[in-house]
């Protein structure tokens, strides 16, 4: 299969080599290019480059449990 190299640099990675490699949006991937010059892509082994989503670095992270009542009337006394 083949592509077409737009101006910019980029290229569209076909639907069953992401999935092949389980690649999703916003993943990070290493490319690089072999013994034989061919182009190897594969998921980045460090995701520090990579932002993580605010949300789910603060899902499940507290440990009180709170009533809404209770949350809203703390909430509305605070100064």
């Amino acid at each position: 299969m083949s592509t077409t190299l737009t101006v910019k640099g980029q290229v569209t990675i076909p639907k069953h080599i992401r999935e092949a490699l389980g690649l999703k949006p916003g993943m990070p991937v290493d490319f690089a290019v072999n013994r034989d010059g061919e182009v190897v892509i594969r998921e980045a082994d460090d995701p520090a480059g990579r932002r993580p989503d605010r949300f789910e670095a603060a899902r499940g992270k507290a440990d009180i449990r709170w009533r809404t009542d209770e949350l809203m009337a703390l909430l509305r006394d605070a100064p």
